[in-house]
């Protein structure tokens, strides 16, 4: 009887092992609930059901007409024998029949009748709950300028049994060539800015450049560089086969020697072969304040935004329910931001590739007007066989290319994506999660040369951010495991954190918002919540991966180091007023105001001051 009842414990252990194990190294927080939308098509299942009772038709057929890059269409479509399983697909190219499939060692995907995913979908009842009575009905449906024309199909069979019933006029932009979607971010030296812009057009059809100059000044020209990448650049499905799309080409400027905190206006160009010019619209932004600049600065940062769609569709299992509130406060909040950091979970766009061109245009108003830092996650990265840490499927077989391409962060390596980035008082480094951090990898020594090189006298306020969390979460998720991280997360990282007496923390991946008290080992080193004042002797982290995408749950699990949860989406706003003052503000995205707050007042002697593992040798020699 004692030997069966042991053999059982075994198992069970090894059952619970198992399971958590699983659930840490599958990306549990962005995958255990809900899935890219356009995942739930079964695309390669669609067959050919044309019909004479069927139609469906979209107004207007030109759009852009005063150089907009979103506009608004209404779509009209009636079926003779409607149903609640019939939607309507938006597809771009309009051409999207199985003539041109691209052919992968996978049963079910080959010779589709239609071999590329919509670029977005919703149900034909959307806006008419009658539409199974009456087979007929409309919508208002948001494009943005892709490139390429689209067209409109009406399909029955619901999203597992696609049939096609219909298809529309194609309608498209009127030069779907245009420069678009602007993204700010830092360049390598203080005193340079990149601009980052997505075109139709190719080195052997135009010359990119970007013009630009202080307000009010004369303007210089900047070349601009151009790359791409191709199907064979993918990894696996579906980047790679029904999630593919043409990505056209993404083009970086380098903006140098600028004054500090100075406005500058920019337009990005293209000559033509015939010199003429195609222009997008001007932006403006502000350059960053010289290293150590004692003035004010502002830094919001959050994790896993995703992308929505503001005409409502593509929405399924509540995928990404906050990413509009987030977007949006942040324009709200605009003038009172200096640099944004989206610590890795981008889009999730998961190997469906239009869905990065839709993220940077709804981030547009945000990246085109303040630096847009990105980090990788991994929803960017993951892909088995590829080099990434975590030998999982959760970039839809993007490996990395999407986000490495289609945004310019100052690391030597993008495909090693860690960098260091210098604003005002702030130095931050930013980790990779996808790519080992531990002792001895070439990561860590990157991390401790970017925590050990920071002048605390011109910048005493030092960040540290990657996407997992390689410090402490009350996640659900990490509290199975016991170990309320990511598996091996800061064993290797914390003697670093606090030999450099890094202040902040921050993470992305769990979807929700934590705050710990400043830590080390486990304890926590200081009893203060709200006011630090003098030397901290431990890390403050914070998990703000709420950014937008579906919530994660937090661990039955009282821990005795989490000072402030909160279920909810939401960023946080650094504020430093000078070098002695910083403050900490935690924003739910949905009304902009703040829910949590700390802050940091000391002197530069309290930085050097000694703590526990984080002091300079002595003599005792005169």
């Amino acid at each position: 009887m004692m030997k069966k009842k042991m053999k059982y414990v075994l198992r069970l252990r090894v059952v619970v092992f198992v399971l958590s194990v699983v659930l840490s190294f599958n990306g549990f927080a962005d995958s255990a609930i809900g899935e890219q939308p356009l995942a739930s098509i079964a695309i390669h299942k669609a067959t050919s059901a044309l019909r004479d009772s069927a139609s469906i038709k979209a107004h207007p057929p030109l759009l852009g007409l005063n150089g907009e890059d979103t506009e608004w269409v209404v779509v009209e479509y009636g079926n003779a024998e409607p149903s609640n399983d019939d939607w309507i697909g938006v597809f771009s190219p309009a051409k999207f029949n199985g003539t041109t499939c691209y052919m992968e060692n996978n049963p079910k995907e080959q010779v589709p009748h239609i071999c590329t995913a919509p670029i977005k979908y919703q149900f034909a009842n959307f806006s008419n709950s009658d539409y199974a009575k009456t087979g007929k009905a409309s919508l208002r449906l948001q494009l943005i300028n892709q490139r390429a024309d689209f067209s409109f199909a009406l399909f029955g069979g619901g999203l597992s049994n696609p049939q096609l019933f219909a298809v529309s006029n194609s309608i498209s932009f009127m030069n779907p060539k245009a420069p678009l979607y602007p993204r700010l971010a830092l360049g390598k030296s203080w005193n340079e800015m990149t601009v980052t812009w997505t075109s139709g057009y190719n080195i052997d059809e135009a010359i990119p450049f970007v013009e630009w100059g202080r307000k009010g000044h004369n303007k210089k020209r900047s070349p601009g560089g151009t790359l791409t990448f191709h199907r064979s650049s993918m990894c696996g499905s579906p980047a790679r086969t029904v999630g593919w799309r043409d990505p056209g080409f993404i083009h970086t400027s380098f903006l140098k020697d600028l004054w500090p905190n100075t406005v500058y206006t920019y337009k990005m160009g293209h000559m033509l072969s015939n010199e003429t010019y195609i222009w997008s619209k001007t932006y403006s932004f502000k350059s960053s304040p010289y290293p150590g600049q004692d003035s004010l600065q502002r830094v919001v940062i959050f994790g896993d935004m995703g992308k929505a769609e503001r005409d409502g569709s593509n929405e399924y299992s509540n995928y990404q329910p906050g990413s509009l509130n987030t977007t949006d406060q942040l324009i709200k909040d605009l003038k009172d931001i200096d640099i944004v950091f989206h610590i890795g979970d981008i889009t999730y766009a998961n190997g469906y590739i239009s869905q990065w061109d839709q993220f940077t245009a709804q981030v547009e108003p945000i990246a085109s007007t303040v630096p847009y830092m990105i980090a990788s996650g991994n929803h960017e990265r993951d892909w088995p066989g590829t080099g990434s840490f975590y030998d999982t499927t959760d970039s839809g077989g993007e490996c990395g290319v999407l986000a490495e391409t289609m945004f310019y962060v100052p690391a030597e390596n993008r495909a090693k994506f860690w960098y260091s980035a210098d604003y005002g008082m702030f130095h931050f480094c930013i980790a990779d999660s996808e790519h080992d951090w531990r002792e001895g990898s070439e990561q860590y020594r990157f991390i401790e040369h970017c925590l050990s090189s920071t002048d605390r006298q011109k910048q005493p306020w030092l960040i540290f951010s990657a996407h997992r969390v390689l410090g402490y979460s009350s996640d659900k998720y990490y509290g199975l495991e016991g170990s309320f991280e990511e598996p091996m997360g800061r064993e290797s990282l914390q003697r670093l954190w606090q030999k450099y007496k890094v202040d902040i923390a921050f993470y992305g991946h769990v979807h929700n918002y934590e705050r710990s008290c400043p830590i080390y080992q486990n304890k926590c080193v200081n009893s203060e919540k709200y006011e630090y004042s003098g030397t901290t002797n431990g890390t403050i982290h914070v998990v703000v991966g709420g950014g937008g995408s579906h919530l994660s749950e937090f661990s039955t699990v009282q821990t005795s180091w989490s000072v402030v949860k909160d279920y909810d989406w939401g960023f946080v706003k650094l504020t430093a007023f000078n070098h002695s003052s910083l403050l900490f503000e935690y924003k739910k995205s949905r009304d902009g105001k703040v829910y949590d707050s700390f802050k940091i007042s000391r002197d530069y002697k309290d930085v050097l001051a000694c703590v526990h593992d984080g002091c300079e040798k002595t003599t005792l020699a005169i």
